[in-house]
This record gives structure tokens, sequence and C-alpha cells, in this order.
């Protein structure tokens, strides 16, 4: 799982990071088109960057940058980072408009607070175009992450999308299992590798 390191802090806008591409769902089968996604730290924050160009059924209560839950139920890219000592993860949800939300586990499914905890120093951006093709992205400040997880370069972590809805289909970057889609695997998670941002 690769994250890009930028030696200028990163800004919504001008985003210059190469997107890799998702082109196969859950069990292996072609998926046109592909979703696109990126991981790129700036040293303050880590930006989760994705995008597709399909118009997306997005959940009726999402407001751009506004925290929803079940932002599942529709279309949506998901973020995975876990610590492979304590188990503990943290998902985030980005729905294609830019609404979003997140939720520390302690295991697989077994949240940390029943209640939702907003974290309110991410932010959230989004672009839809008019031909519904859409671009969206969350910054997460490191320094969250290094407390609750321990964000360091044995953080494991995984993308996945959940599109086409109703008839959802269930992406993920990193191969998991063959079974039904279950994207809470936390030990299945490939290591982040860092690699310097590219100049585009």
């Amino acid at each position: 799982m690769i994250v890009f390191n930028s030696p200028r802090p990163l800004q919504w806008g001008a985003l210059d990071v190469p997107l890799l591409g998702i082109g196969k769902d859950w069990h292996g089968t072609p998926f046109e088109p592909a979703a696109g996604y990126a991981l790129a730290q700036d040293g303050q924050r880590l930006w989760f960057i994705a995008s597709h160009t399909k118009p997306a059924q997005i959940h009726p209560s999402a407001r751009p940058g506004r925290f929803q839950a079940e932002l599942w139920r529709y279309d949506v890219a998901e973020l995975f980072l876990a610590d492979p000592v304590s188990g503990r993860y943290f998902e985030f949800n980005l729905a294609p408009n830019g609404a979003w939300w997140s939720c520390e586990f302690t295991a697989p499914r077994v949240r940390d607070q029943e209640e939702d905890f907003q974290m309110p120093e991410v932010g959230a951006f989004a672009e839809l175009a008019e031909d519904g093709s859409w671009a969206a992205a969350l910054a997460i400040p490191l320094d969250i992450l290094k407390a609750r997880i321990n964000y360091s370069p044995e953080t494991r972590g995984n993308v996945t999308f959940i599109l086409n809805s109703p008839d959802q289909k269930f992406l993920t970057a990193a191969k998991l299992s063959d079974g039904e889609p279950d994207y809470h695997l936390p030990g299945q998670f490939p290591t982040l590798q860092p690699r310097a941002l590219p100049q585009l």
C-alpha cells in the first residue's frame, strides 16, 4: 500500500498526486471504469484521495464536508489504518460529495466507543463534475493517528470502495480473502510503503 511523501504542504485544488487504480471487484471480476485512489502525507496530514468517472449514488442525508454515519449504504470510498501490535484500527468513509465518517475499533468490528465521535481537525473536500465524475479527499492530522493507532512505518492499511449502488460492487486495493466481502480484516492489511512524491 503506497503512501507518497510530499516535501511541501499539500492542499485541495493543487493535489499533484498520481492516482492508483482498482479495476477488479472483490471476487476478481473486471470493474469498469476503474476507481482511483491515492495516499499522501506532507508532515502534518495524511491525505486520502478517491475518484471515479461514473455518477455516484450518494447517501440522501450526506452533506459536503459534514459527518454522516452509514455512508456505506450508498457509493463510498473507505480507508482503513491499523496498528499491527495492538490490533486497533481506524475506518474512514468518504462520500463522493465530501461527506465523511470515521470510527476507531479495538478488534474487527468492535468499536472503541458506541457513540460516533467526530474529529473536528479532519478536513473533507470534494468536486462533482457535470458528467457525474467525482473526486474527494480527507486530510487527517498525523498527530491524531500517532496518538490513537501509533501511526508509523509499521502501520498497515487498505483502501476500498463500494460503488454502483444499489447493485453494490465491492472493491479492495489489497486482496484480503476469498470469501464474501469483508473489509474488517486488519490482520491481512499490507504494510504502508512510503514513496517519494513524483513530480507531475
